[in-house]
């Protein structure tokens, strides 16, 4: 198994990591609360890393092609999953960003049964950093930053919807040749 895998498969372990600092009762709230922001700004740039490693060493493999992708999904939606019961989002707002992540997905499973491969579009990649560093945000609640909080909120809910659209209509052919 090469390196970027590796940190594939790291990043997905750190996912139940997040989840037990994020939400597990302590004393020290505010040291648990860094601790899961710490294991999130890890994992996330093991997303980077990984692909970054993968492309210039020519390390693709279809494990990576299929296993990063999940793990990405796993981490972001695992994090944002977590700020409903504590109330840093509403439901309905992680269901729309979250349904996204499924209509994507199901997507590709209909492009490559097409033998089509789907490219990240620059507005996913977009979607994907300002949701990042939204968690990150929501996670440190930090007052002096509530506006840039907000904005990060607003900036990718809209960038969920803009990314979806542009997914769709870039490739609307799978869909017409899918029998849709």
């Amino acid at each position: 198994m090469n390196l970027p895998n590796k940190l594939t498969i790291l990043r997905a372990l750190m996912v139940p990591v997040y989840v037990f600092f994020m939400l597990f009762p302590a004393e020290n709230e505010l040291l648990f609360r860094w601790i899961a922001c710490a294991v999130f700004c890890i994992a996330s740039f093991t997303d980077f890393l990984d692909g970054y490693i993968a492309r210039k060493r020519n390390l693709v493999t279809n494990f990576g092609k299929f296993m990063d992708p999940l793990a990405d999904k796993l981490l972001v939606c695992a994090a944002m999953i977590c700020m409903i019961p504590l109330s840093y989002l509403p439901a309905w707002y992680v269901i729309i960003l979250i349904s996204r992540e499924f209509i994507i997905s199901g997507f590709r499973l209909i492009a490559v049964e097409q033998n089509v491969v789907i490219a990240a579009s620059y507005f996913g990649k977009f979607k994907t950093v300002s949701q990042m560093v939204m968690i990150i945000l929501l996670i440190l609640q930090i007052p002096a930053l509530n506006l840039v909080t907000t904005g990060f909120v607003y900036l990718s809910l809209a960038l969920t919807i803009i990314s979806l659209i542009d997914y769709l209509y870039k490739n609307r052919s799978v869909l017409e040749e899918g029998g849709f």
